[in-house]
């Protein structure tokens, strides 16, 4: 009886915990979908009299599945964590853009995942810290601040991204400068030029020849040129593609050779790129001085010594005895 009386302490909460989300997660559902099923079978019914058949694949129905069923949430769910004023989704915006994120609702979209993935840490840390510490106050804090961390956790996985996306265009801008130099010289304009160099770097650079092809999307469309690459460095938020923007700027205003200043920009560019190098290069030493003396030193140290300390301990033991 004890021994029940013991589960019946753990289980009954963890059963309580996990009906309750159960049961939101079951309102939500149908809070979501449970309009959409006359919608759904009209859809049917006009593939049915187009002739289409069904889709097979599993992998890419439940795909878009998963973004439809994110793209109705979205405002439902970021409603609630919406930012108050129009400069903090300019600066959620510019952040999404930069990770290359653009899409007309990726900010309500990233506003829900972390609502679900604050959801989520509430939900795991709940079940841990009633295992662990029982249905008291310390496991409802420790499952709040589980919460808190899933929900940070996406801010961050979206700083990695645009980090990682800011490196790649840094290390390919001075090639597609390269590139672009030729394609001047060889008579192109600037348009031809930038349509030419998103041909060619689509699979060295993709990241590149996406941006410079959105450009000339936006050429197309009958932007400015000085519009356009405005944009450019304001979607990417990187320095030298900032730089690079402006330079084209000041070209196209003042009537300067485009080939000129497009070499002394990429020369500068890889002086940048060499510096830096070096300045990694220069920091090793220092970065390892640490792990040499935690694990390398003290291995050699003992290596060394230990022979002659146990030669030394053999010799004296002797004379210490007499």
């Amino acid at each position: 009886m004890i021994i029940f009386a013991n589960m019946m302490l753990y289980v009954t909460p963890i059963a309580i915990f996990v009906a309750i989300a159960v049961g939101l997660w079951l309102l939500f559902d149908t809070f979501l979908n449970g309009q959409t099923r006359s919608e759904s079978r009209l859809d049917a019914m006009r593939r049915r009299a187009r002739g289409e058949e069904e889709e097979v694949d599993n992998s890419n129905s439940a795909r878009e599945g998963i973004n439809k069923l994110l793209t109705k949430a979205s405002p439902k769910l970021s409603s609630a964590i919406q930012p108050k004023n129009e400069q903090d989704v300019n600066k959620l915006k510019v952040k999404l853009d930069s990770a290359g994120f653009r899409g007309e609702k990726a900010v309500e979209v990233f506003l829900s995942l972390q609502v679900l993935s604050g959801l989520f840490g509430l939900f795991m840390g709940g079940i841990g810290s009633i295992l662990v510490k029982g249905f008291s106050t310390t496991a409802v804090l420790y499952a709040c601040g589980i919460a808190l961390l899933f929900f940070l956790l996406p801010g961050v996985i979206l700083s990695i991204l645009a980090g990682k996306r800011k490196e790649k265009i840094f290390l390919g801008l001075p090639d597609a400068l390269d590139l672009m130099v030729v394609c001047v010289e060889a008579g192109l304009g600037q348009d031809q030029a930038l349509r030419r160099v998103s041909e060619e770097l689509e699979k060295a650079h993709p990241i590149i020849a996406g941006e410079f092809n959105q450009c000339n999307h936006q050429l197309q469309m009958g932007k400015t040129r000085e519009h356009v690459l405005q944009e450019l460095a304001e979607r990417n938020d990187v320095e030298d593609l900032n730089t690079l923007a402006n330079v084209l700027i000041q070209v196209d205003r003042f009537g300067t050779s485009v080939g000129k200043a497009l070499r002394t920009q990429s020369d500068a560019m890889r002086v940048r790129r060499k510096q830096i190098a070096e300045e990694k290069a220069s920091k090793t030493a220092v970065a390892l001085i640490f792990p040499l003396v935690l694990c390398i030193f003290p291995g050699i140290f003992v290596v060394l010594v230990g022979p002659a300390a146990i030669t030394m301990v053999k010799e004296l033991l002797p004379t210490m005895g007499t």
